[in-house]
């Protein structure tokens, strides 16, 4: 099952930007070190964004159980950086309840399918 409404997906640029490929977030920098070796970077936040919209989204989904706030929705796939390199990455993307758009909630290196 894929994403409902994937091409309506938000993306913050500050969840990109000053968290996962932030090198000095105290928590972000570790996602940041995984991120940057992929060829990502803070100041290019948009290839991240597009990466997931076009690489991750695209592909199917483990849906969590409704809850009250709405479903959650994690995509194990590979991941392509700027530079070519590759890695297998989990991103986590939420529909809230009464809402039709995906909000990007995280990502991190992980296993894909």
């Amino acid at each position: 099952m894929l994403v409902p409404n994937a091409e309506r997906a938000r993306i913050d640029r500050a969840k990109l930007r000053d968290y996962l490929l932030s090198t000095t977030h105290p928590i972000g920098r570790f996602k940041a070190r995984f991120f940057l070796s992929l060829g990502f970077a803070s100041e290019r936040w948009e290839e991240l964004a597009e990466a997931l919209r076009i690489q991750h989204l695209t592909q199917d989904a483990e849906a969590g159980p409704p809850t009250v706030h709405g479903r959650k929705y994690t995509i194990r796939a590979i991941l392509v950086g700027p530079t070519g390199q590759s890695a297998p990455v989990v991103s986590v993307w939420f529909v809230p309840t009464g809402g039709d758009a995906p909000r990007f909630v995280t990502a991190y290196p992980g296993g894909a399918r």
